[in-house]
């Protein structure tokens, strides 16, 4: 039996029940992700900095309550997708960072290039947990019948679509 999909307009909170077993689009999730790593590359070229301020922007994009995004990514904002807590709370910056701390490894792997011997001992295998790390969650997207990552377990929270 198929699922039937449900969109939730701004500002409503669903429930777990309203949106269990319903998967984002894998192609919209997709895109989201590209207009965000984009973005994270142009912040990472920030001089000195630019590593911190894009683990950052990893780290909290889906909770920063800017007009423009509406607690999710600029990436999910595109795409019309939603990080919702299955709990219906909203979702905030902690939420965002128990849910997307991975990805802020790549920033983590800048900064260490900047710091002589120590910092360049951990490039190597922080870089290699991001990956793998990376790989999982890729995996866990396209597998899991919800779509959840290790981020959204962690987190409590799903990706859904949203009518604007």
């Amino acid at each position: 039996m198929e699922e039937e999909s449900r969109s939730y307009t701004e500002g409503e909170r669903p429930s777990e029940a309203d949106f269990a077993g319903v998967k984002a689009d894998l192609g919209k999730r997709f895109v989201a992700a590209v207009i965000d790593v984009v973005i994270g590359v142009v912040l990472g070229l920030i001089p000195a900095v630019g590593g911190l301020v894009a683990a950052a922007y990893w780290a909290i994009r889906d909770g920063l309550e800017f007009e423009f995004m509406h607690h999710r990514s600029i990436g999910k904002h595109v795409m019309k997708l939603r990080p919702v807590t299955l709990d219906g709370s909203p979702m905030d910056i902690t939420a965002s960072v128990r849910r997307n701390w991975m990805f802020a490894l790549g920033g983590v792997v800048q900064l260490l290039w900047l710091i002589p011997f120590i910092g360049w001992l951990f490039v190597i295998p922080v870089a290699l947990a991001a990956f793998a790390i990376g790989i999982l969650e890729l995996f866990l997207v396209i597998t899991d019948a919800e779509g959840r990552r290790l981020g959204d377990r962690i987190a409590n929270t799903q990706v859904i679509e949203v009518e604007e």
